[in-house]
């Protein structure tokens, strides 16, 4: 096998992880051209494999050493992939793109502070670990999409990762606080006198407090769409496309978490698939969602 079919053969193998695993994303890099659609494809499986070491099932110990060593194979690129098929397509877009692989430092630094149990005080603690997990997938899409004032628009898809977790956050509220998770500020939870304790039949806290927290923090992650979305203008049309797709699907689950706060509680908010093509042909055509 030729180093050349090597590489082609190690993003499709990117790219199958993608369609299968990226519900809400594949949406998005479906509308890039071949080249940026396969690196950000070699993106997205690298972060996907942060996460299930963070998310899977070993003890604590052993995941902290998985995203340690995940760490240095990562700082080996672009020169060394070791063979694996998802480290050689992430390898070779970096030769090619401006993709800032250091941001993957701090998407293990905030998967590891998922598996030592962090808790956040403020929303400044809680907006470090938004920028870590997501904030940083933001930059490195950037990198692919590239943008004439790079300068400009880094802060702003930092800013647009921030809004897609926070709404991860308020969409995941009860089966993260079973897996031992709270991501809300406990400033925030001490001002609506909320603790997220579980109960036989979900949450222990009065309805109507919940229902007001989540609603705070939906605006507050609508803000955060405000300001990320001004990264539109200063991509290239497809580029722009995606970003907005992406983006537009996870603002309609916030609307539709704003609407009703308490639907969190009683089952996974989603959209169903042709809304979700609705909203990436509408981003096509360079409509809003």
């Amino acid at each position: 096998m030729t180093a050349t079919v090597g590489v082609e053969a190690a993003y499709r193998r990117c790219e199958d992880i993608t369609r299968s695993q990226a519900a809400n994303f594949a949406y998005g890099i479906r509308l890039l051209p071949g080249p940026k659609r396969r690196a950000l494809s070699a993106i997205y499986a690298a972060a996907r494999r942060v996460d299930d070491i963070g998310d899977g099932d070993l003890p604590a110990t052993e995941k902290l050493i998985r995203l340690d060593e995940t760490r240095a194979a990562l700082h080996r690129l672009p020169a060394e992939s070791g063979g694996d098929p998802v480290l050689t397509a992430l390898g070779h877009a970096a030769t090619r793109m401006p993709i800032p692989l250091d941001a993957f430092d701090e998407l293990i630094d905030g998967c590891a502070a998922d598996v030592t149990g962090r808790h956040y005080a403020t929303f400044d603690d809680l907006h470090w670990y938004c920028r870590c997990v997501a904030g940083s997938i933001g930059r490195l899409s950037l990198g692919v999409f590239g943008s004439a004032d790079p300068a400009t628009a880094a802060p702003l898809a930092d800013a647009l990762g921030v809004a897609l977790q926070l709404t991860n956050i308020l969409r995941d509220l009860v089966e993260d606080r079973a897996d031992g998770r709270v991501y809300l500020p406990a400033d925030d939870l001490a001002r609506f006198g909320c603790t997220l304790e579980l109960g036989g039949a979900g949450f222990t806290d009065p309805p109507d407090r919940l229902r007001e927290l989540i609603r705070f923090e939906a605006a507050r992650a609508a803000r955060w769409y405000d300001t990320g979305l001004r990264l539109l203008p200063l991509l290239d049309r497809r580029s722009a496309a995606c970003t907005a797709a992406m983006a537009g699907i996870y603002r309609r689950l916030l609307t539709r978490i704003a609407a009703d706060p308490l639907a969190v509680t009683r089952s996974r908010v989603s959209l169903p698939g042709r809304e979700k093509a609705w909203v990436a042909a509408r981003a096509l055509v360079g409509r809003s969602a």
